[in-house]
């Protein structure tokens, strides 16, 4: 890995990046060790309201209270990623990803969490690399590598984060983000 420390930052698809899984896409990073790396697209709304799938858990998710296309890998499974206060006591089934946001056991009884969580959101799925593959693809220049924000998981408007993380960032990097989604409209 080279020192390269990526949990809890993100991963924002370069506008070359073509792979329709994560074209303009936001992934969170979960794990990252030699064996590989893991994380959530975090600005990928589905159509499917949580209460469809986890009907416990839809009063409690983060508006809007759909499912989240975490990824292409395994996208039967349900992963739960939420933030609470820092002051506020460890929920029951929560655990510290980075800060304030860590991932929450969804077997876990909703009674138990309910209070505890200031945000929540679901993914379907997750982003998976092999060992290496995540590296060679940031040094292809497929990913940009920046800080997370405690609230970038859970903004009310996700189809809007790939813009305003680029354009928070400082440099040549903040121009990335008025690239026109079809370069041949410019």
């Amino acid at each position: 890995m080279d020192g390269l420390r990526l949990v809890g930052r993100l991963l924002v698809a370069t506008p070359d990046l073509a792979d329709p899984n994560f074209a303009r896409s936001v992934v969170l990073v979960l794990q990252h060790d030699d064996d590989g790396a893991l994380g959530v697209v975090v600005n990928r709304a589905s159509p499917v309201p949580v209460g469809d799938v986890l009907p416990t858990w839809q009063v409690l998710t983060t508006s809007p209270q759909v499912l989240f296309q975490g990824g292409p890998v395994a996208r039967d499974s349900a992963l739960g990623l939420a933030r609470v206060e820092e002051k506020t006591e460890t929920p029951i089934g929560w655990r510290r990803l980075e800060g304030p946001v860590g991932l929450v056991d969804l077997d876990t009884p909703t009674e138990l969490v309910s209070g505890g969580l200031d945000d929540l959101r679901i993914f379907a799925g997750y982003a998976g690399w092999q060992g290496g593959q995540l590296e060679a693809e940031i040094g292809t220049g497929s990913w940009y590598v920046v800080d997370a924000r405690p609230e970038d998981a859970f903004v009310a408007d996700p189809a809007t984060l790939w813009r305003a993380v680029l354009r928070r960032q400082v440099g040549e990097l903040a121009l990335v983000s008025t690239y026109p989604d079809d370069p041949t409209m410019n």
